[in-house]
């Protein structure tokens, strides 16, 4: 209930003001390590317009907590026991389409950042800027706005985009799209009639030039760039 005016108003005009202009956004914490969820916590309910309603220690609870209260934001740490939270990030926005995603996380490298915003994330934070840059992440994406942490920003921008298929040779993305296909390198040697030694050589420029280890990060990229179809 909002304070009759001439009461609680004159004591909390900044607050109430920010109340008056928004609704209260809801939020899921996911952490693994309770100590960091617990100061994540008061920090953010600190913020008149923020409510934390559930936290997950791990990728699965994240998963059940979002589908079970549909919050405006996930706050999601990409190291979790249970499986990596970029991994988990396509099936919970499936469960709750209308939940923003903010990831928090020690990963300061570019390339977790990009994957990130491919898979739809609205925020990028790295724990050791937390505060200020966390709370203005968490209502931008509350606001369906992107917020990537400045500094990150800036190396990403600087960055040439390591992901285009202009990249590969004509070759290598018929080799790209026999791996993503789930074939051998024998396989993919005796479909293209090439040596399996020239397979390999073919695949470690591959995932050289685009940056990529797993096979799948490599299935990712050519579902996203439309060599396969799914």
């Amino acid at each position: 209930m909002r304070p009759a005016p001439g009461s609680r108003a004159r004591l909390r005009p900044v607050a109430n003001a920010r109340e008056a202009a928004s609704e209260v956004i809801s939020v899921v914490l996911a952490d693994d390590h309770a100590v960091v969820r617990s100061a994540l916590r008061l920090m953010l309910e600190r913020e008149p317009d923020i409510e934390v309603v559930a936290e997950a220690g791990d990728a699965d609870s994240a998963g059940r907590y979002v589908s079970g209260h549909h919050p405006k934001v996930l706050i999601l740490d990409i190291n979790m026991p249970g499986g990596s939270g970029l991994a988990a990030i396509p099936s919970i926005r499936e469960q709750s389409p209308a939940t923003e995603i903010v990831v928090l996380t020690m990963q300061d490298e570019t390339a977790f950042a990009r994957e990130a915003l491919q898979a739809g994330v609205l925020g990028y934070i790295l724990k050791e800027a937390a505060s200020e840059e966390l709370v203005k992440a968490v209502r931008m994406a509350a606001e369906g706005r992107t917020y990537l942490q400045p500094e990150l920003g800036a190396r990403l921008a600087a960055e040439p985009d390591a992901t285009t298929p202009d990249d590969l040779s004509e070759r290598e993305l018929e080799v790209l799209r026999l791996i993503a296909l789930g074939h051998t390198n024998n396989e993919i040697a005796e479909q293209l009639y090439l040596s399996v030694r020239t397979v390999e050589s073919h695949r470690a420029h591959i995932q050289q030039k685009l940056g990529m280890t797993t096979r799948s990060e490599l299935v990712r990229y050519a579902i996203e760039r439309g060599l396969i179809d799914v």
